[in-house]
């Protein structure tokens, strides 16, 4: 029996990149009946299409975290506001962004709670009660929840009141090992971003303004979008032992038997990663998927002619496809028996994304071939069906070391070295990655963010040590970093 497809064709249209980059971003979005806003203002409803790649994404990554030795829990949204005082650094951070809860049962609560916008607290607090020994360590935690931090400026998938995410948190015996971990972690995600997602990443460390607050440490994967403009995908923590020494996380010595402070790391990606998806491969047309993250990777269109016995071989032969390519070439695959025009067909799945379409037809079926039809370049291609299961599996794979490789070749040519001022703002104004010298001083970082709108997006780890003159003072630096504007 025949998979269907029910979504029906918008009638707005999408608008194109170059005319307005933000409008077109909405738009493929809802094009593609991804998510819309929801009634309170910077939350999102996340629709089906939408949620669906956030789920494949899950899975994915949840896997990997847990072959990592990590393992699944769950802790309360709502966290004591004490708990917060507790670190310094940590609350001064997030209070711009907290949302708190003051009343309750319909009476003032005696003490506020804060609504989760990170959970380092609250984990902390239980894992002063867990870890005791040596024998305790490592403690290795992850998360999938909703986060709220309040946000004045929402954009969908982008920045939102309220998130979906994976936050992991480990707590170690030594320093080391916590750095290892907080890199192993970061690793995992680029090559996450790489192999499924195909979008290359630039990982390196935040300045000492960007860490996330109560770090030590943040190291962190950038992602280029099609406007130049970075987009930080997820990010991964060495938190020393500051919180260790907040919530008295201590554990009895092996060899000395003398009670140490705890190492620990955090590091998570979220909903964010499909407003990357959106932004690095889509087009004028609509979303572009890339086939191992894609929830349908392939769309078998019948083509109809009216004829009642043409058309039952038509399905028939769409059906037997399906059951090849859903049960032995293991493809996520539907069939379309809806009874819209075919052109309309066409047309809504291209802007839904799905990367490989599959046309049969009357004269296909006469010729004993279907017609493929890929997402991403349009190309067309007729496939004998005794070649068809093999062929869909090959070209699913060439869609997606393609679109990595046009990601790549994108990222590199709007990467660029500068070394005077001018040349500076010029490359950040027309959408680049800029490399260029900085004498690690803050206050002369946020001097350039002032009069560029740029940012360090990171201390790349991939980089030749190299003596020069700081962009803006001329003072001496040892390396350059990643300026970008960025989302």
């Amino acid at each position: 029996m025949s998979k269907k497809g029910t979504n029906s064709e918008s009638e707005k249209s999408i608008t194109s990149r170059e005319a307005d980059y933000a409008q077109w971003y909405q738009d493929v979005i809802r094009a593609a009946d991804l998510a819309e806003n929801s009634p309170v203002k910077g939350c999102m409803i996340i629709k089906p299409n939408g949620y669906a790649i956030w789920e494949n994404m899950k899975e994915v990554l949840d896997d990997l975290i847990k072959s990592t030795g990590v393992r699944n829990a769950y802790f309360p949204l709502l966290i004591p506001e004490r708990f917060l005082q507790k670190e310094a650094e940590h609350v001064e951070g997030f209070a711009p962004e907290i949302a708190v809860v003051t009343h309750a049962g319909g009476k003032k609560l005696t003490e506020p709670y804060v609504v989760r916008p990170t959970s380092e607290t609250i984990i902390n607090d239980a894992f002063s009660n867990w870890i005791q020994s040596h024998r305790d360590l490592p403690m290795l935690i992850n998360q999938w929840a909703n986060i709220v931090r309040w946000e004045m400026r929402p954009r969908l998938f982008l920045r939102n009141t309220e998130f979906l995410w994976q936050e992991g948190h480990t707590a170690h015996a030594t320093e080391k090992e916590a750095d290892e971990r907080a890199l192993m972690m970061l690793k995992m995600y680029e090559d996450f971003m790489r192999e499924y997602l195909a979008i290359p990443v630039v990982s390196g460390r935040k300045t000492e303004n960007e860490r996330f607050a109560g770090a030590k440490e943040t190291y962190t994967v950038e992602a280029m979008m099609q406007d130049g403009k970075a987009l930080q995908m997820g990010t991964s923590h060495n938190l020393g032992q500051n919180f260790a020494k907040a919530f008295d996380i201590t554990f009895a010595d092996a060899k000395s038997g003398q009670q140490s402070f705890v190492w620990q790391t955090s590091w998570g990606v979220s909903t964010r990663m499909i407003g990357g998806l959106v932004m690095a491969h889509s087009d004028d047309t609509g979303l572009v998927l890339p086939p191992m993250i894609a929830p349908t990777q392939v769309i078998i269109v019948p083509v109809l002619s009216g004829k009642a016995a043409t058309d039952k071989a038509v399905l028939a032969q769409a059906d037997t496809i399906l059951d090849e390519l859903e049960n032995e070439v293991l493809v996520r695959v539907l069939v379309d028996t809806s009874e819209e025009r075919v052109g309309a067909k066409f047309f809504k799945w291209e802007k839904q994304g799905i990367p490989l379409r599959i046309e049969l037809g009357a004269k296909d079926m006469e010729a004993k071939r279907a017609v493929l039809v890929r997402r991403d370049t349009g190309e067309k291609e007729e496939v004998a069906l005794t070649n068809l299961g093999a062929r869909v599996a090959d070209v699913l794979g060439e869609i997606q070391a393609e679109m990595l490789q046009r990601a790549e070749k994108m990222q590199k040519a709007k990467t660029k070295t500068a070394d005077s001022w001018d040349e500076f703002v010029s490359l950040l104004e027309s959408g680049h990655f800029v490399l260029a010298h900085w004498c690690g001083d803050s206050q002369v970082e946020r001097e350039i963010q002032e009069k560029t709108g740029a940012t360090i997006r990171c201390i790349p780890f991939k980089q030749k040590a190299e003596k020069g003159k700081c962009i803006l003072t001329g003072k001496a630096s040892g390396g350059r970093v990643v300026f970008a504007k960025a989302y």
